[in-house]
């Protein structure tokens, strides 16, 4: 199985386009050891060939151009996407859908809530009707496992985290199930598994237990404390608030993973504010310390 991270940063990337923060004014002067980061997304595949899109970030575009092989080989129009699966319907992880409108129909897995909040709130789906169409289908919320057919090798698992829909979603301030997933991949003839969650605002029972018996995990690694965007006046809301568990702290991701020992441990969807981007920060060798890594823009993931 092999894993592209195409987008390793959260919404607005690194540096966010109108930030003037003390990370995003560093990275722009090159007084910072650091990496620039687009939005989060990321491609799985077991031939190298026919690619899973796992959300598609308003910066898909540049993301496939840099990435050859997803790009086009057989034919005048050609694309190695042959499905797109949907964790949420946040704006960052489902506008990119509009970048692909050139190509075929586009089959999109996602939950119920995320159909309904794409044709209702935010209706990306009813646009692109006019252009390539979508063929939805759906996917569980209980850790059913199902696979898709152009996709060899590969099982997916699909659960429900405690999460809030979007901002513009009908249903904001009533959660439903299916809001958000958290996604277990399962190469089936080695049995490898990955886990993704890049947006945990809870350590659930069933959170812990698929990253136990994960290969390797891919999770929140948004914010460094709890009053991260308060204390830079960035935001007026907690980490908590926002969906996001901080690394650090008591019940921080960090303390969290201290208890996975048999995966490879990386950290993705990671804002701007936090100071983990800061490759000579403290913050970033603590992760170190604890054999956790930071997910870069073109990491490939072999397992």
């Amino acid at each position: 199985m092999k894993i592209r991270i195409l987008g390793s940063g959260a919404g607005g990337g690194f540096p966010q386009w109108n930030c003037n923060c003390h990370n995003c004014k560093r990275i722009r002067a090159g007084e910072m050891t650091g990496k620039r980061r687009t939005q989060s997304s990321i491609a799985v595949s077991s031939d190298n060939e026919n690619w899973l899109l796992i959300n598609a970030s308003p910066d898909i575009r540049a993301q496939l151009g840099a990435f050859p092989a997803i790009q086009p080989k057989h034919g005048l129009r050609d694309t190695g996407i042959k499905a797109v699966l949907l964790i949420d319907s946040q704006i960052d992880h489902t506008t990119g859908l509009l970048m692909l409108r050139e190509g075929k129909p586009l089959d999109v897995y996602c939950t119920e809530m995320v159909r309904q909040d794409l044709t209702t709130g935010f209706p990306i789906f009813t646009m692109l009707s006019h252009y390539c169409t979508v063929n939805h289908h759906p996917v569980p919320i209980d850790g059913g496992s199902f696979t898709i057919p152009a996709i060899a090798d590969l099982r997916f698992y699909t659960q429900a985290l405690k999460s809030k829909a979007p901002p513009y979603s009908p249903h904001r301030h009533d959660p439903h199930d299916g809001d958000n997933i958290g996604l277990v991949i399962e190469q089936i003839s080695t049995g490898k598994r990955v886990y993704y969650a890049p947006g945990l605002g809870e350590i659930e029972a069933h959170v812990m237990t698929n990253m136990l018996n994960a290969d390797c995990v891919l999770v929140d690694g948004t914010f460094w404390t709890e009053d991260e965007m308060i204390d830079l006046s960035l935001s007026k809301k907690k980490a908590a608030e926002m969906g996001h568990l901080p690394q650090s702290g008591h019940g921080g991701m960090i303390e969290v993973l201290d208890k996975v020992t048999k995966a490879r441990k990386i950290l993705i969807h990671i804002n701007n504010s936090n100071p983990i981007l800061d490759e000579a920060s403290q913050a970033h060798r603590q992760l170190l310390q604890a054999g956790i890594e930071l997910a870069y823009d073109g990491l490939e993931i072999d397992l």
